[in-house]
């Protein structure tokens, strides 16, 4: 009898440990710890990597007068947020780093949300940081390379990768945010994890 408890109670145990948000159902292709943070958000209030804590979150590095991937990259964020909110999935954040703190203000984002319908309820800009914090954060946590503008011109160099974070912050996959094609295998994986 002692025997069949102790099986029952292991069994529960691999029960747990497959549903649990660390070892998550999805083919992976990262491993990294985002580090700790405390930024500017477009309501110019505090958000910082605490406030994710316990929700998956999806997110860019992206600026507002970029004139190429940026735009593509929006839009597609847009499109998975809409539809997460239309399947009902419950608990995803969406985060965009600004890597042009200094002309990307507050009301800058703000603006910027709007023109992509962004639903800020559970997408956050950010933003009051300078250029080498924003360089830091996305080279060593995200591993996505960083530059700034050549002179005479204000196009910053950035990786054009969407990360999914889980609710631990760590970084576990990486896709394009430029084929609007990857937005199927995102909300595929939010579906698995959530």
């Amino acid at each position: 009898m002692m025997r069949k408890g102790l099986f029952v109670f292991i069994g529960i145990l691999f029960i747990f440990a497959a549903c649990s948000s660390s070892n998550p159902k999805i083919e992976t292709n990262m491993s990294k710890n985002v580090a700790d943070f405390e930024y500017t958000n477009q309501n110019n209030e505090s958000f910082g990597l605490q406030d994710l804590k316990g929700k998956w979150w999806v997110a860019d590095f992206i600026f507002t007068n970029c004139t190429t991937v940026c735009l593509p990259m929006t839009s597609n964020m847009s499109r998975l947020q809409d539809r997460v909110k239309e399947e009902g999935l419950e608990g995803v954040h969406f985060i965009s780093f600004s890597v042009d703190p200094e002309y990307d203000t507050p009301d800058v984002l703000t603006e910027y949300a709007a023109d992509y319908e962004a639903d800020l309820n559970n997408w956050t800009f950010l933003t009051g940081y300078d250029f080498e914090t924003i360089k830091e954060l996305s080279i060593k946590s995200f591993q996505s390379m960083l530059q700034e503008p050549m002179p005479g011109d204000d196009q910053v160099m950035h990786g054009t990768r969407f990360y999914l974070v889980n609710p631990e912050g760590k970084i576990i996959k990486s896709y394009s945010g430029v084929k609007s094609d990857e937005i199927d295998e995102i909300f595929e994986d939010l579906k698995k994890v959530l």
